[in-house]
């Protein structure tokens, strides 16, 4: 069977393709990696020696596991994320000479996991809920799409002055009903110009090396086509994208309103959420926005794009389907984190999760399909890097499936950071080794 393939857009027709711009940059079912002939040197080594730390990150008081914690080393553009079962992996190389992890998360205390103990691994990491918010009068008493507006005026003094290359690692996942059909994932290079401009016309994403697994049953076979894919870290980057949702003139169309105050890594945060508040051709957006209360700088967005009307929900995120068969979306959601690092502040995490059924005619029930696509950077440099050549970049023109390989490889990854599988995940995984084999 002919792994599923992706369709992305042209990312240099963006502006002039406004409408299409504003709505969800989702998924392809149909899975593609690209796999560079030349490709960019990632940052890291496999050569290089390396420790693995790992563990779980829980509630002190609850016992309730925390997903997508913040793991960084201080001084350095290093760092991971927990899972949705609160675990991490992070591979730390011995030429750094790390003393420490800051593990940070929204609502918490920070805290911080000592690297001077022998034994690293299966470690519980207990944080503490911040209930002390800070200055909460006066932050209610201002204006909440003035903090907005504000914020957004201020991106080009808060986000990278320079140009950056990041080092990220990508995972995309396809389930259909209760089991996985696709497994791919992919260290990525990722070249951003610098913030003092919205565009992103010279922004690229170059695959470094990815491997997949595929159901091999026919059955698993998906026609519909969405758009997205790793570029995600591009089209979901709010600060950069703008036109997706803080342009000025969309600002217009939402209400903003103030929600109890909270804290990330000790410092007191705005929660403004925001829902449409007009009828516009095309789907709109919902959902929560974490700007720091001292810069005014974006810490992260959490938001949906608006179900009300499915039409339109649909046309924002399908781009293709068989005939016969009848889309009905469920929830288009995207999370976007931001970390400081030197007095600038960096992109540093993106997710996004599809969720939708497909009837096909003649077919008595539905079928539920999620799909699943995250990015955590790595690593980030600023210092005399070159952008990604048009050549070895991940376009829309490229489909180059058939080069990525199999997780045959189990130390295909060498000392890259990873996001921790999931328990479900890693028992897919096994599952579809598994079937393959007896295949």
């Amino acid at each position: 069977m002919s792994g599923l393939k992706y369709v992305q857009r042209n990312f240099n027709t963006l502006r002039d393709m406004k409408t299409a711009f504003r709505i969800s940059f989702c998924y392809l079912l149909l899975i593609t990696f690209m796999w560079s002939t030349i490709p960019l040197l990632a940052q890291g080594n496999s050569s290089v020696d390396y420790r693995t730390i790992s563990g779980v990150v829980k509630d002190k008081t609850t016992g309730k596991k925390l997903k997508y914690v913040n793991l960084a080393i201080p001084g350095t553009n290093l760092g991971t994320v927990t899972n949705e079962d609160g675990a991490f992996s992070f591979k730390i190389k011995d030429n750094v000479h790390a003393k420490l992890i800051k593990v940070t998360h929204i609502g918490y205390f920070s805290t911080q996991i000592d690297l001077n103990g022998q034994d690293m691994n299966d470690l519980t990491v207990a944080m503490t809920q911040n209930t002390n918010m800070l200055a909460e009068v006066i932050i209610r008493a201002r204006d909440p799409r003035y903090i907005v507006e504000e914020a957004v005026r201020k991106i080009p003094v808060n986000y990278c002055k320079t140009n950056s290359l990041m080092t990220g690692f990508y995972r995309e996942t396809a389930e259909k009903g209760r089991h996985y059909i696709n497994i791919s994932e992919a260290i990525v290079n990722i070249f951003k110009t610098n913030y003092k401009t919205t565009s992103a016309d010279f922004d690229r994403v170059q695959i470094y090396k990815g491997r997949k697994l595929l159901s091999q049953k026919a059955s698993d076979t998906l026609a519909v086509k969405l758009l997205g894919g790793p570029n995600l870290s591009l089209y979901i980057d709010i600060t950069k994208n703008q036109e997706m949702l803080l342009d000025q003139e969309e600002l217009q169309y939402y209400k903003f309103w103030l929600e109890e105050a909270t804290t990330i890594d000790k410092r007191p945060q705005y929660v403004i959420s925001f829902e449409p508040q007009a009828i516009l051709p095309y789907a709109l957006y919902e959902g929560r926005l974490f700007i720091d209360k001292e810069t005014l700088s974006f810490t992260r967005a959490e938001f949906n794009l608006d179900m009300q009307d499915k039409n339109k929900a649909t046309q924002a995120i399908l781009r293709k389907k068989p005939f016969g068969l009848k889309f009905k979306p469920v929830e288009v959601s995207y999370i976007v984190d931001y970390t400081q690092h030197d007095g600038c502040t960096f992109l540093s995490y993106v997710r996004n999760d599809v969720r939708f059924k497909c009837d096909w005619k003649r077919k008595l029930f539905s079928t539920n399909y999620e799909i699943v696509s995250e990015m955590v950077v790595t690593d980030t440099n600023t210092e005399n890097v070159t952008n990604i050549s048009h050549k070895s970049a991940f376009n829309s023109m490229e489909s180059l499936d058939d080069k990525v390989l199999n997780f045959s490889d189990d130390n295909f990854w060498g000392d890259y950071n990873i996001i921790e599988p999931t328990e479900s995940l890693e028992h897919a995984v096994n599952k579809l080794k598994k079937n393959r084999k007896e295949e």
